[in-house]
Parts: C-alpha cells; structure tokens; sequence
C-alpha cells in the first residue's frame, strides 16, 4: 500500500514539475510581421512553427511584431518571468539595439553584426560562410587563381560574396567579361542567375563554380558546375522543410529560410532544455552547425553537378 501511495506522489510530482516547465520555459519569437522583411521573417516564422509542431518538449512560443517598434519597447512590454530565451530579431539594427539593451537571458539573433555580448547568439545564413566553404571545394581541387564573371545588372547581390573572395583567398582573382583560356590550375567563378548561366555555349567541364543563387529548382546547371548551399533544398531527410514548402511553396531563396527557421527552433529548445550546455554540434537543416561557448559556426554543404544529377562533395 505504501509502496503504491509513494508511485502516486511520484507521478504527481512528475506532473506537476510538467505544468512548472511550461509555464517556465516559454520562447519569444520577435520578428517583423509588416514592413520590407515581413516575407522573410513569414518564411522563418513557417520553419520554427513546422519544427516545433515536430518537437517532443511542448515548449511555448510567444510571436511578437517588431516593425515600427523600438526593441527595447518590446523587450520590456514581452520580456517575463516564464520568458527563457528570445528569438530574434532579424534586422541588423535591430540586432544592435538589443546587444545594447544588454539581455539577461539568452538571445538568438537572427543575423549578425560586429558587437558581441556573451548572452547573445548570432545566427545567419551569411555569404561569408557560403564563400569559405566553396574556397575549401577550390583548394582540394588545387586552384590557385580564380576567374569571376558576374551578371550585368546583378552585381549588387554578389556583392557580398566577391568581397569575401578577395579577402579570403589567397591567390589571384580576376574579375573578367568573358570565359578565358583556363590553365589547369584556374577556375571560373560564375556569379548571376540560373537563366544567364545556362546562356553560356561553351564552359569547362572542370573547375567551375557558382554561388547559390544560380540554383532554382528543376532548372539545369552546366556539368562539372559546385556550389554550396542549404542541404535541406537537396535531401529528402529533412520533411519538415519539404513539408512547409508543400504548404506554401515559393521558391529558392525562402524556402532556404524555411530550413533557417526549423534549425534556429533546433538550437533555441537545445538551451532552453539544458541551459548549461555550452557546446553543440549537428547536421543540420542549412548546415553542419557547431556552437562553442556564444559563436555559432555554420558550414554548408558542397555539391558537384553529374551527368546524372548533384552529387554532395
């Protein structure tokens, strides 16, 4: 009798710590619903919705609009007791502004800027990152100049990418109009749309890459093309985002955000789960992800167009 009597405080202790956890831990989401990012911050808020839906934790979620709003404002009208970590913001400025506010809880930014602050994590689908990871593909297969042909009109969108380029690698790079006379130790970087990258008659088989905005779904890419990109777009393993998309399709570059969403679910439940984890490590939705201490670190994954298809590098 004694035995059953301590089974039922245990099973309602159990229950009890549940309905405590919940009303503890909540997550606040603060991105924009109206306003010029409105349709990215709609494609992230899909993916954390469709992550979370999948999750086991029953963790609350809280969204709050943050256009027009000054960030200190909704931290403080927002921010409570149960509140145990906050997602957000996505606009850079917003970012500072809430580094400023110096938080004393745990933040995931969903961009990344130059200030620091040990509660805050900065995630982002960076082109830095993109770049680094396309400059290893190009050291393996020993390149040691780089030939860039960049769209007319689009150069503003790989802006970002070609500055990383030439701070990063460590040998040649020639910005050039038309595809030169390749050595075997040259490559050809080709920085523009699906459409004008498939206009070229005649490309090298070898030792030719572009950036992940060339890349559209069902569309064709010259043989031997790399690129790297968000492995959600290519695999069948990761069904929430191919979910979410079913739902709502749209194309490339949202449906990439779809992939950033559910990872920043993924890592926001790891800390609210086990907030004295300081290390995490996984393959996730747009990338290897490695977190030590607050740096994330996000390595995206490298493919080689086949005769047959993409092959993962």
């Amino acid at each position: 009798m004694l035995n059953i009597m301590n089974n039922k405080k245990r099973m309602f202790c159990c229950a009890l710590m549940g309905v405590v956890f919940q009303a503890q831990a909540e997550v606040l989401v603060i991105l924009p619903e109206s306003g010029p990012m409105a349709r990215a911050a709609e494609s992230i808020k899909l993916g954390i919705v469709k992550a979370h839906e999948a999750s086991k934790a029953n963790i609350p979620l809280k969204f709050v609009n943050t256009d027009q709003k000054n960030i200190s404002d909704v931290l403080k009208k927002n921010v409570t007791k149960s509140t145990n970590l906050i997602i957000g913001p996505l606009a850079r400025q917003e970012v500072e502004s809430l580094i400023q506010t110096n938080p004393k809880i745990p933040v995931l930014a969903l961009n990344e800027v130059a200030s620091k602050n040990f509660n805050v994590l900065q995630y982002s689908l960076s082109k830095d990152q993109d770049t680094s990871a396309l400059l290893n593909v190009m050291k393996k297969d020993g390149v040691n100049r780089i030939y860039v042909i960049r769209e007319k009109g689009t150069e503003a969108e790989s802006l970002t990418f070609v500055n990383a380029l030439f701070k990063k690698f460590p040998e040649e790079v020639q910005v050039v109009d038309a595809v030169p006379n390749l050595k075997s130790k040259d490559g050809l970087l080709l920085l523009g749309s699906n459409t004008w990258l498939n206009q070229f008659k005649k490309l090298p088989t070898k030792h030719i890459y572009a950036q992940a905005i060339s890349v559209e779904q069902q569309k064709p890419l010259p043989k031997g093309l790399k690129f790297c990109d968000v492995p959600a777009l290519y695999l069948e393993k990761w069904q929430d985002v191919a979910q979410v998309h079913r739902e709502n399709p749209t194309t490339m570059p949202y449906k990439r955000l779809y992939a950033f969403g559910a990872d920043a679910w993924f890592i926001a439940e790891q800390f609210v789960l086990n907030p004295a984890v300081k290390d995490i490590k996984f393959n996730g939705r747009t990338g290897q992800i490695t977190i030590i201490g607050n740096q994330i670190y996000r390595v995206p994954q490298c493919y080689e167009q086949k005769r047959k298809g993409l092959s993962a590098l």
